[in-house]
C-alpha cells in the first residue's frame, strides 16, 4: 500500500476528473465506485478494480473488508481525509473508493433473438433516477436495459452508488437511436409508457418475450421518433390527482408488471 499526501499527485487529479467528467470516463475507460458496500459489490461481481483509495480510519474500522478489496485491486493507496474529500462524491465519505475499468456487456444483446424482457430508457437525465431504475431492473429480473446515448452516463458516480451494485451485473446496451434499434429488431414487442387515458392499461397487458417497455425523459416523456417506433402505448392507471409519476417509480411499476 502506497501513501499519497499531495493533491497534485496524478492519481488524485485523474480520479477527481473521473468524478466530474463523463467525457474523461469514456476516454480513460475507468469509472468510480464509492462506499464500502458498492466497492465490495464490485469485487464480488469480478469487476476489474484498477485502484483502491482508503483512509486510515476506514481501514481500522473495516479491516477484513479492506483485505479483500486490497487483494482485488491492482493498486492500493492510503490517503488522508482531506485528499479523500477531493475525490469523494458524497457529503459523509466512508473512506473507501475504487476506480474500475469500464464494463462492456453489450455483447449480451447479440442473443436478443432468443427472447427476453427489456427496459428501454429514452433520454433519462437524473442520475438518482437512473441509479434507482437500474436497481429495480436487476431486483425484478429484467433481461437487460437499452439506453439512448443521451441518457445520463451510466457510470456517473451517483448512478453507480444508487444502483447498489446493479451496474456491475445488469446487461446494458447504449444506442444512438432507440427508434432505429427497435426498427432493426422487429421481433420485439415494444411498449411506450405514456400518460394517456386512451392508452392500454399496463395491468391489462400480457408481456410475452421478447418485449421492451420504454420510459421517457423526466420532463418531456418519450420523444416522438421513439414513440413512433413503438408498437403499442401503455399507461399506469392512477386514481389520484397527480398528473404523472417520478421516472424511477414509474419504471419500477412497469418492470413489475412486465416480469410478474
Amino acid at each position: 500500500m502506497i501513501t499519497l499526501t499531495s493533491r497534485d499527485n496524478p492519481h488524485i487529479k485523474n480520479t477527481v476528473k473521473l468524478k466530474k467528467s463523463a467525457k474523461f470516463r469514456r476516454e480513460s475507460g475507468l469509472f468510480i465506485a464509492e462506499g464500502l458496500r458498492v466497492c465490495m459489490d464490485a469485487a464480488l461481481s469480478s469487476a476489474a478494480i484498477d485502484m483502491l483509495f482508503v483512509t486510515e480510519q476506514a481501514v481500522q474500522k473495516n479491516a477484513d473488508a479492506f483485505e479483500k478489496l486490497s487483494a482485488a485491486a491492482a493498486k492500493t493507496f492510503l490517503v488522508p481525509p482531506e485528499l479523500f474529500a477531493l475525490i469523494s462524491d458524497t457529503q459523509t465519505p466512508q473512506g473507501f473508493l475504487c476506480t474500475i475499468k469500464t464494463l462492456d456487456k453489450s455483447a449480451y444483446f447479440d442473443t436478443i433473438n432468443n427472447g427476453g424482457k427489456f427496459l428501454a430508457l429514452d433520454n433519462v437525465q437524473d442520475p438518482n433516477n437512473l441509479g434507482a431504475i437500474l436497481r429495480s431492473a436487476e431486483a425484478f429480473g429484467v433481461s437487460g436495459v437499452i439506453m439512448s446515448d443521451d441518457c445520463c452516463d451510466v457510470f456517473n458516480p451517483k448512478v453507480v452508488r444508487g444502483s447498489m451494485g446493479a451496474v456491475f451485473r445488469l446487461p446494458v446496451l447504449i444506442t444512438d437511436s432507440l427508434g432505429a434499434w427497435f426498427s432493426a429488431h422487429p421481433q420485439i414487442n415494444t411498449y411506450a409508457a405514456v400518460v394517456d387515458d386512451n392508452a392500454q392499461r399496463v395491468t391489462d397487458i400480457s408481456f410475452n418475450a421478447p418485449c421492451a417497455v420504454v420510459v421517457g425523459n423526466e420532463g418531456n416523456g418519450i420523444r416522438p421518433e421513439t414513440l413512433g417506433a413503438c408498437k403499442s402505448k401503455i399507461t399506469i392507471p392512477m386514481n389520484g390527482k397527480a398528473e404523472s409519476l417520478n421516472a424511477s417509480v414509474a419504471a419500477a411499476i412497469l418492470i413489475w408488471e412486465m416480469v410478474r
